[in-house]
């Protein structure tokens, strides 16, 4: 009968030594540097993606939301969709030298990376 009187929202833990999952105290600080000081690689992968063409840039050191507007940007100077994954940006399609152009003239350091 203990089990019933437990309520929903008690944790299964007894003991926790730093708090909850979600405690803005362990997220990881994301660094926000300038462009000049970010190098970038661009490269264009088809792994796991079944045989499909994707432009993946990598390297960044900026929060979510200036990945999120530079990739809007990029997905409409290309004309093809995208994403931002794991601190990736990913553009559908093989457009390395066209992005590359683009991150340059925004102050960027960026190299084409693979072959």
């Amino acid at each position: 009968m203990a089990a019933a009187n437990r309520k929903s929202s008690d944790s299964p833990y007894v003991y926790r030594e730093f708090g909850g999952d979600n405690s803005p105290a362990l997220e990881r600080g994301v660094q926000d540097l300038p462009p000049a000081q970010q190098n970038l690689r661009v490269q264009a992968s088809r792994k796991g993606r079944k045989g499909k063409t994707v432009t993946v840039i990598s390297g960044f050191q900026s929060t979510p939301e200036t990945l999120t507007a530079l990739v809007k940007q990029l997905k409409s100077q290309c004309g093809s969709g995208g994403t931002v994954k794991d601190n990736e940006i990913e553009i559908q399609g093989d457009h390395k030298q066209k992005i590359i152009e683009i991150l340059t003239q925004q102050g960027y350091k960026a190299k084409i990376s693979g072959g």
